[in-house]
């Protein structure tokens, strides 16, 4: 696993890859489920990886992106004339992938009338080619992925139930990249890394307040539009510091004034159920400063910074405290 791009340091992600360390030795079907772009792909190469199939191939097949009328042959491949244009005999990727592993990402797209062969596949280790009845053994452990709900596809009568039960053997479930923002620093210096040699831009130095941002932004396409994102702002990005495109720059800008607002919203409500507890006294050891680490005039400052007024009793008291502790220093002089 050395050799891929497995980089995070969260609790989620950690928790990923003890899963991934877990299952990789075992031939058991793994389902692989997450949004678009939380490196689906990524965790089935290191299963593959971490395996004994780590010498044989990883093949990977996107069901989405294939049409169906092709796809059975695409999987099992076809003898030759089993369909116009089909001049030779072809292997599939079932195959292709003997010995190793093979990839189904987008499962969920898989059409109904292919399922019972690739469930037969599955189980049985044996298909036949499109226009052939001679079976063909093979040894492949099979790992699938889906940013769908295969358990509402198949409540909806869209995906065979017996189907899902054999690919959801050992489910992994990946965490979105809002989930784990303490990841976002190292795989932004990954891809500024990756996309400056790349681009032959010299881009070493990534300001504190262009990571804030980036920490501030949901990432709704994951680690897929981060890395977009980072590809751009290296690309336009004009000395050797990294710099946000205008455009990226303003929706990222809002979300990060938005989280600003979150917490100044939590932290006035901090301070002022403090207050309540201290029927607002302000200063002195009972007092709302001191239960919260702060300075009582910084504490002051905040208040008046988050729209928060002072009663009049508590400007009273603050005033005497004020004259009191002038009294105690002028008497210990």
């Amino acid at each position: 696993m050395a050799t891929l791009d497995l980089i995070g340091s969260s609790p989620k992600f950690r928790a990923v890859m003890t899963e991934v360390a877990r299952v990789a030795p075992v031939d058991s079907a793994v389902l692989i489920q997450g949004e678009t772009g939380t490196g689906k792909e990524v965790i089935a190469r290191a299963i593959h990886e971490a395996s004994p199939r780590r010498n044989h191939c990883f093949v990977a097949l996107n069901c989405a992106a294939i049409p169906s009328a092709l796809l059975e042959s695409e999987l099992f491949g076809h003898e030759r004339g089993a369909f116009t244009g089909a001049c030779v005999q072809t292997k599939g990727r079932f195959q292709t992938a003997d010995g190793g592993t093979l990839f189904l990402d987008e499962i969920g797209d898989l059409p109904l009338e292919l399922q019972p062969k690739l469930l037969r596949a599955l189980q049985e280790r044996e298909f036949e080619r499109l226009g052939s009845t001679q079976t063909v053994r093979v040894n492949v452990r099979v790992v699938a992925a889906t940013n769908q709900d295969l358990a509402e596809l198949v409540a909806r009568k869209l995906f065979r139930a017996d189907l899902f039960y054999r690919l959801n053997v050992i489910p992994i479930c990946l965490p979105p990249l809002r989930e784990r923002v303490q990841d976002i620093p190292p795989l932004t210096e990954f891809f500024v890394a990756k996309f400056a040699a790349r681009l032959n831009k010299p881009i070493d130095v990534i300001p504190d307040e262009v990571m804030a941002v980036l920490r501030a932004h949901d990432w709704p396409g994951n680690i897929r539009e981060l890395q977009n994102f980072i590809e751009r702002a290296v690309l336009f990005s004009p000395g050797s510091v990294l710099r946000l495109p205008l455009d990226l720059n303003q929706t990222v800008k809002q979300s990060s004034e938005t989280v600003s607002r979150t917490l100044a919203d939590a932290d006035r409500e901090h301070i002022l159920e403090t207050l309540k507890q201290t029927n607002w006294l302000i200063g002195g050891q009972d007092g709302a400063a001191n239960r919260l680490g702060l300075p009582r005039t910084t504490l002051i400052y905040k208040m008046r910074k988050l729209g928060i007024e002072m009663r009049r009793s508590t400007r009273a008291r603050s005033v005497r405290q004020l004259a009191e502790e002038q009294y105690h220093a002028q008497a210990n002089c």
